[in-house]
């Protein structure tokens, strides 16, 4: 009898071919992590519009300089708003520095007497259960004297 239909889970068919996928995965990765400076080089060089691929570095040197217009006069109102936006800013980094260091503290002192906590209870001696009461001691058994 011959078969119509063949199922691809039968034989392995569909763990053998994700198999074979993720060992690709894995190569190309590993491969373009080795070469992908060199690769992204020779597509940038090739093909002038992906050049954004390349590294930066080889982006950088193909890249003129921007020209940067010069600044004839600067206000002193700009610059006195600017600094006192600065200055502001400083201050909010500041105070959240504060406050990152306040809840460090809190953390590190709750830690700490979690941490006691659990090492008084490893090692408390469990409770010891309650004594039996003593049982009547029975009377000595006689000795048996052998029979004449």
């Amino acid at each position: 009898m011959v078969a119509c239909c063949v199922n691809p889970t039968e034989g392995g068919e569909v763990p053998m071919r994700f198999l074979i996928a993720f060992c690709v995965g894995v190569a190309a990765t590993l491969a373009w992590q080795s070469y992908g400076d060199t690769a992204r080089e020779m597509v940038a060089s090739k093909y002038p519009q992906l050049g954004w691929l390349g590294p930066q570095a080889a982006v950088a040197q193909t890249v003129p300089d921007p020209v940067v217009p010069s600044i004839s006069s600067t206000d002193p109102q700009e610059l006195k708003a600017m600094s006192l936006n600065l200055a502001a800013v400083r201050q909010k980094v500041d105070l959240l520095a504060a406050g990152q260091a306040q809840m460090t503290r809190d953390f590190t002192t709750k830690l700490q007497a979690a941490e006691q906590e659990i090492l008084d209870k490893i090692s408390a001696p469990p409770p010891q259960p309650a004594a039996a009461p003593a049982r009547k001691s029975a009377s000595p058994p006689l000795p048996l004297t052998p029979a004449r």
